[in-house]
């Protein structure tokens, strides 16, 4: 079985297609768990509605919109830093960062909120 030049071509259009390394794969992957972690969070605190009432779906609500927000961005960014590197003109964003830690830590201080409220 012989595996000819192109048979496991990148999509046009994903990063893997700007870059045949690696670090767009890891770039994606590890995007893709942030994201699969935000949704874990949401359904893991849905079960923490009977004790905490309606204000706990502050959490999922939060997790969840900072979640879509990620799958809808980290393609399009990942071939922007790609094709940066390439050019040479790379500027690290600090803002898909920043929000994501912000958004953590927003979470992380509602739960404080309402586990020592009760």
């Amino acid at each position: 079985m012989s595996t000819g030049p192109g048979r496991f071509a990148p999509r046009h259009g994903t990063a893997a297609a700007v870059d045949a390394g690696l670090q767009p794969e890891r770039t994606t992957l590890s995007w893709s768990r942030t994201l699969l972690a935000l949704v874990t969070v949401s359904a893991i605190s849905l079960r923490w509605t009977p004790l905490y009432g309606a204000a706990i779906l502050l959490v999922p609500g939060g997790a969840l919109l900072g979640a879509l927000v990620i799958g809808a961005t980290q393609r399009r960014a990942t071939a922007r830093r790609v094709r940066a590197i390439h050019e040479e003109t790379g500027i690290t964003r600090w803002s898909g960062k920043a929000s994501l830690v912000a958004l953590v830590t927003c979470l992380g201080l509602v739960l404080i909120w309402l586990i020592t409220r009760s």
